[in-house]
């Protein structure tokens, strides 16, 4: 019963991710093509999307409650510490090894879930009974 339920929870919180990551792909485009700049259109698409994978992580993932100030700023710290992994990663680890862009971006893209996943689990949304 609980390998079941932990499968449908790391389901829902794939679904989520997707779909957030889809949003901010989508969200992103729009604003360029609307002749926003990079940095404004990525600061924007990035900042919604953060806003929708608390919506969605909160109440489809871990069905808890988004009012609890603690969990906004377990989940801040989770996505701040995303970013600062991911630009150790492209930007000194990726290069040290002679890597790729696109191999460091997919080694960012493969990390980030997992980490997500097991601090949001443990940590974020630890009073989670999903």
């Amino acid at each position: 019963m609980k390998r079941a339920a932990d499968l449908f929870l790391l389901t829902r919180f794939a679904l989520v991710g997707g779909s957030v990551a889809v949003f901010y792909v989508g969200a992103f485009t729009l604003l360029r093509a609307q002749g926003v700049g990079e940095m404004p259109a990525n600061t924007v698409a990035f900042a919604a999307a953060i806003c929708v994978q608390y919506i969605g992580q909160s109440l489809l993932t871990f069905r808890q409650p988004m009012a609890d100030l603690g969990q906004i700023l377990r989940f801040g710290l989770t996505v701040g510490l995303g970013y600062v992994v991911s630009a150790i990663v492209t930007g000194l680890i990726g290069p040290a090894l002679g890597w790729a862009d696109w191999i460091s971006a997919t080694a960012v893209a493969a990390l980030l879930p997992i980490q997500n996943f097991i601090l949001f689990r443990l940590w974020v949304y630890s009073r989670a009974t999903a």
